[in-house]
Parts: C-alpha cells; sequence; structure tokens
C-alpha cells in the first residue's frame, strides 16, 4: 500500500516543496557552473529505472568537458585536473544532484530508493532482479547510500538494496533521509581518485562510469 500509492504522494509532495525552497540556491549554482568552466549547465547520465526501462539522470555539471568519457572519476589518476572549481564543492556537499528533484517529479525516481544503476552495470542490475529492487523507483538516497555509499561492493550495494525491499516503509524512509542529512554533513562515503581507497580496485572492475 505504501509503496504503491503513499510514497509518490510523498514524493511529489516533498521534491515540489524542495524545488521551490531551494529554487534561490539552484539558480546560484546554474550561474556558478555557467561561468566558471565552458560547457552546459546539466549532465545527463542513462540510468536504469523501475522495471528496468532507462531514463535521464539529471546532475549540475562539475567536470570539464574534455575529461575523459565513459571512465569512472576512481579511474583517473588526477581527478582534480578534470574537476571544476565549482564541481569540487558541488560534489563535497552533494548539491549536484539536486536537479534530480526534476527526475522525482516525472516519476522517474523517488526521493528513498535504491540509488539508479548506470545502463552497463550489469551485474547490479542482475543482483536487483532477485530482490525485486528493479521494481520499485530507484531513489535521491537510499539505504546502501547511508551505509557507505561509493566505499560499497557491487554485492555488498545488491544486499543493501534487498534488505530496503523487504523492511519497505514510511518509517524506513524517515531514516534513510536523516541519515543522508547527517551523512552529507560528514561527507561519509565519498571516494574521488585513484589513490587512498582500497575500494579503488573493486570500482574498476565493476565500471562505474565517472558523474562528469
Amino acid at each position: 500500500m505504501y509503496e504503491r500509492s503513499v510514497k509518490r504522494l510523498v514524493d511529489l509532495l516533498l521534491s515540489g516543496f524542495a524545488l521551490l525552497a531551494f529554487s534561490p540556491l539552484m539558480l546560484a549554482i546554474v550561474i556558478w557552473v555557467k561561468s566558471d568552466s565552458p560547457g552546459p549547465v546539466y549532465f545527463t547520465q542513462k540510468r536504469v529505472g523501475k522495471g528496468k526501462s532507462t531514463f535521464s539522470m539529471l546532475k549540475y555539471r562539475t567536470m570539464r568537458i574534455d575529461a575523459p568519457h565513459d571512465q569512472p572519476t576512481h579511474q583517473l589518476e588526477n581527478p582534480d585536473k578534470w574537476i571544476t572549481r565549482a564541481g569540487k564543492l558541488l560534489r563535497k556537499t552533494s548539491l549536484d544532484e539536486l536537479p534530480q528533484l526534476y527526475n522525482i517529479l516525472l516519476g522517474d525516481m523517488s526521493i528513498v530508493g535504491p540509488r539508479p544503476a548506470l545502463w552497463n552495470q550489469y551485474d547490479l542490475i542482475e543482483a536487483r532482479d532477485a530482490s525485486g529492487a528493479n521494481d520499485i523507483r530507484p531513489g535521491l538516497t537510499g539505504w546502501a547510500q547511508v551505509n557507505g555509499r561509493d566505499e560499497l561492493s557491487i554485492d555488498d550495494k545488491a544486499q543493501l538494496d534487498a534488505d530496503y525491499v523487504s523492511r519497505l516503509s514510511f518509517g524506513l524512509d524517515k531514516r534513510c533521509l536523516a541519515l543522508t542529512i547527517m551523512g552529507v554533513m560528514r561527507h561519509d562515503g565519498i571516494v574521488e581518485g585513484a589513490a587512498g581507497s582500497t575500494m579503488y580496485h573493486d570500482a574498476i572492475r565493476h565500471k562505474e562510469i565517472a558523474s562528469w
């Protein structure tokens, strides 16, 4: 009942309110991104949605337009070379994700749910089939996001997604939101570049495409 009707209503109300509340900030980010480096304001990426349909997920562009395409940020020897000045702060604070509020209004995403897989993350997509995680809308944040984010392996993400689906409720969504706010403030689980992370090698193996 919650997933089929109430959750969508909550998504519409929260995303609409957030867009109104954050509109001055979002306008400032648009101006900043555009003035900071040549190129478009938004970056779109092909992601997997409910029922394994694909959609274009929006982000603010955080990397230069001449950055390597279709290559994980984790694989870049010197990611700072490609990330713009505006992008460094946007990525650190997760503000680059704000445009996904439009994806939520359109019905592509939910506020909380499994983070949308890249179109070529075949192992994650297959693992989610077994748990039913592909049958619900992906989220702006989710249970895996508040339990490791970039530091998680594909297998761990799939297990946490399965746990979320089995326990899906308004209470769990509220908990995810609260933990997300705390995590963003602490910059938890964000991994940039090749150095300093044992999870880097797992990210390469699973070929997660960079968000430039």
